[in-house]
């Protein structure tokens, strides 16, 4: 199933785009990242930790890392243990986004 929805959002993103590429604000927004961990990474919640660089100064590969860890079950958490698989193949273009804001 999480195939299948990370299929449809990465087809409706590439026929929006058309002749651009894929970037890791258009994942982070199409996966709902914003939802926990709000607009440019800076979550207004505090159980959803921020993800934006300014705030965290936590670089990009920390970000790859921590996404890698969910996606293989080395770190666990009920959500992040089902979202992170979606992001496979863009954790370092998600990363490079966070990292910047």
């Amino acid at each position: 199933m999480k195939k299948i929805l990370f299929g449809v959002v990465v087809a409706s993103i590439a026929f929006t785009s058309a002749a651009q590429s894929i970037t890791g604000e258009d994942m982070y927004n199409a996966l709902g990242c914003i939802g926990c961990h709000g607009t440019d990474g800076k979550s207004n919640v505090s159980i959803y930790p921020s993800l934006a660089g300014s705030i965290t100064g936590k670089d990009a590969d920390w970000i790859v890392e921590q996404l890698k860890n969910f996606q293989s079950g080395d770190r666990v958490d009920g959500i992040m243990n089902a979202m992170a698989p979606m992001t496979v193949g863009f954790e370092q273009e998600i990363a490079d986004y966070l990292a910047a804001q």
